[in-house]
């Protein structure tokens, strides 16, 4: 079991993602955007799945232990890690394209946002 974590301040995401050409304009799923859309604080919620995404990336790397990194953050496709919420709102790691074929599946994952941070931990088995 490899875990990963990530934290995220909530105002320098939400000023990265107002830019234009910014990186964060293709991390995201149509469907993650979406889920987003209506909520209260969607750059909270955005900054959560963001959040999501490296933490898995995290826990993936450190069941590498000790070799070289299995994925490097430079040229991952963030959109082939989705998070994607349940009919109750608990969320999960879904893997598409090449990740798919590649990774293992998260196991278990956790997001939080309140005031300035947003955080998720994601278990990699």
């Amino acid at each position: 079991m490899h875990v990963g974590t990530d934290l995220v301040h909530i105002p320098s995401f939400a000023a990265q993602l107002s830019q234009p050409g910014t990186r964060f304009a293709t991390v995201f799923t149509d469907r993650e955007l979406r889920n987003c859309a209506d909520k209260v604080d969607r750059d909270a919620s955005l900054a959560a799945r963001w959040a999501a995404k490296e933490a898995y990336v995290k826990a993936w790397s450190n069941s590498h232990y000790g070799t070289p990194p299995v994925l490097d953050a430079d040229t991952v496709n963030f959109a082939e890690i989705e998070v994607v919420p349940d009919a109750f709102g608990r969320v999960a790691i879904v893997l598409r394209g090449h990740l798919a074929r590649v990774s293992p599946p998260a196991a278990s994952l956790s997001i939080s946002h309140d005031g300035d941070y947003a955080q998720a931990v994601c278990v990699v088995l």
